[in-house]
This record gives structure tokens, C-alpha cells and sequence, in this order.
């Protein structure tokens, strides 16, 4: 055999007896399972309490509070893309059912965290601030020696 040629690709295993599916693999990419879900849930939870710049910008939320705002964030996008996308009949479909979802997860996060800042900004300042806020006036006042 001359080395340009290549040899004949071994054939595939022989099906089983007609009519018998052979056990196979089955591929589904929507809807995610629970198990994908979950670890989605577990995933915000860790962005909304952990050192992240998303906290760093926003503020971090409390683990009590983040908890079930990761879970209502999750499960809000799965409802739409599930609206939009419905049992998708094929790999592409599915494929763009996840792609809406993931978009919907980040939205919702980020709507999430940046109405929480809001509103953490729109509150009064609590009565430890004004004292901070005179003590930071007279160190500026206070003329360095």
C-alpha cells in the first residue's frame, strides 16, 4: 500500500436484529436538566455575594438574600426562554433555546444587582454616616504639620 493512501475506515458495528434500536446515546440541549439548573442557581449565588466586580460596582448581596434572588433569576429565564423557545424539535433549536436563556440569566442579574444599588443609593443615610462625614471634615480641616 503506498503511503498517500489511506486505509479504508473500519466499519461501523453491525446493527442489532431489525427493528431493535440499538442502546445508544441520547443528546438533548434543551430544556436543561436539573442538575444544570442547579449548578446555574449555585453559580449566581456565588456572583451575587462573592468578590466579584459585578459586587465591587453593585454592592454584594447578603448570602440570605442571594439565595433566593439567584433562584428567582434562574427560574424567570428559564420560564421565557421556554415561552420563546418551547420543546425545541431539533440540536439547532435547543441550541438557541440555551443561547436566549444564558442572555436572560445575565439580564436579569444584572437588572437585579443594579436595582438593588438604586435603591440602596435612594435610601436616607443612616445616622452613622453624618458622623463619619464630620469626622472626615475635621481631618480636612486640621492642617498637616
Amino acid at each position: 500500500m503506498a503511503t498517500d493512501e489511506l486505509a479504508p475506515a473500519p466499519a461501523a458495528a453491525a446493527p442489532g436484529p431489525a427493528g431493535a434500536e440499538s442502546p445508544g446515546f441520547s443528546f438533548s440541549i434543551w430544556p436543561p436538566t436539573q442538575r444544570t439548573r442547579d449548578a446555574v442557581v449555585r453559580r449566581l449565588v456565588d456572583t451575587l455575594a462573592g468578590d466579584t466586580i459585578l459586587c465591587k460596582r453593585y454592592g454584594a448581596v447578603p448570602a440570605a438574600e442571594a439565595e433566593p434572588a439567584a433562584r428567582a433569576i434562574e427560574a424567570e429565564a428559564f420560564d421565557a426562554a421556554a415561552a420563546t423557545g418551547g420543546a425545541a424539535s431539533s440540536v439547532e433549536e435547543g441550541i438557541e433555546a440555551l443561547q436566549f436563556y444564558s442572555k436572560e440569566v445575565s439580564r436579569r442579574l444584572l437588572d437585579f444587582v443594579k436595582s438593588r444599588s438604586a435603591a440602596a443609593k435612594a435610601e436616607p443615610p443612616s445616622e452613622e454616616a453624618p458622623a463619619a462625614d464630620a469626622k472626615d471634615e475635621e481631618a480636612e480641616a486640621k492642617p498637616e504639620a
